[in-house]
């Protein structure tokens, strides 16, 4: 295009530059290292033996396979999102579907606290970023219409609940139809913690999200409220009932050998006074001398 100046300012600084069309600088390069030593076209082997400092590997057919395997896209609401599933593998079993109830896909979504991240990790924060993301968007594809949570939390220690923001952040995050949608939150093995920590929070709560939430203490009870045949239960989960069972038998039993051990008591007629028998003695008569 004549009459048309390229000026030094148009040039993008990641674009490259063409190089100069100079048949005597080709000439005098060949004639310096000969033809022998000029790269061809042709494609070489790839080496790893030898990579230079600040270069870029390249990736083998079996590591860029392994890389999409590590990541995948959440679509949460209207935007997309990466997961690193590789850093989470650990704690998938965290959610999971338990089959359906009642007529229809009405969805059963189990949620097992013992196998959060503990939080003493020093990359807690990140698993926790990802296994957020994780949760909603599984969520996201495993409810079709209605749905309930069932929020397993016994065997968990303190240092694997997740925090208050972290739920609430769960909660904000949630498409609006899946809030409207969720029609009971049980919670299987209640602690003392978690109790409190929902009676603080009731407040801030909507009232209707607070009607949905329900308690429950063993399993049995969840069976006679959920049908169990795909509610995949922890074995930490049973261990963990099995051994609060054994507890509270144990606490029957020590009760009721308390009560056999208790010495019996005898009411004296004409009096307000209870003695024990042990130390009731009956009066001696002595003989009479006039």
């Amino acid at each position: 295009m004549e009459g048309v100046e390229l000026k030094e300012e148009w040039q993008d600084e990641d674009f490259p530059i063409p190089l100069p069309e100079d048949d005597g600088m080709e000439a005098d390069i060949l004639a310096v290292t000969g033809p022998e030593s000029q790269p061809d076209d042709l494609p070489k082997p790839k080496t790893t033996e030898i990579i230079r400092k600040g270069s870029i590997t390249e990736y083998t057919a079996a590591e860029e396979k392994e890389d999409g395997r590590r990541w995948r896209m959440f679509r949460i609401g209207e935007q997309d999102h990466r997961v690193d599933m590789k850093a989470i593998e650990p704690y998938k079993k965290v959610i999971s579907h338990g089959g359906y109830y009642g007529d229809g896909l009405n969805a059963i979504v189990v949620f097992a606290v013992c196998f959060m991240p503990e939080s003493g990790q020093p990359n807690y924060r990140y698993l926790m970023d990802n296994l957020f993301k994780y949760v909603i968007g599984t969520l996201e594809l495993l409810v079709a219409e209605n749905y309930m949570i069932v929020y397993l939390n016994g065997a968990t220690t303190r240092r694997k609940m997740p925090s208050l923001g972290w739920l609430r952040k769960c909660y904000q995050q949630i498409d609006r139809r899946l809030r409207k949608n969720l029609k009971s939150l049980i919670i299987v093995h209640p602690s003392w913690f978690i109790r409190t920590l929902l009676a603080v929070t009731r407040p801030f709560i909507s009232s209707k999200f607070s009607q949905k939430i329900r308690y429950v203490f063993n399993l049995a009870e969840l069976a006679e409220l959920v049908p169990m045949e795909y509610v995949g239960i922890p074995e930490c989960i049973k261990q963990y009932e099995e051994e609060k069972l054994k507890k509270k038998q144990k606490r029957v039993d020590q009760e009721l050998n308390g009560k056999q051990d208790e010495p019996k008591s005898e009411h004296i007629a004409g009096s307000s006074t209870v003695l024990p028998r042990t130390h009731f003695r009956p009066a001696m008569w002595l003989p009479w001398h006039p």
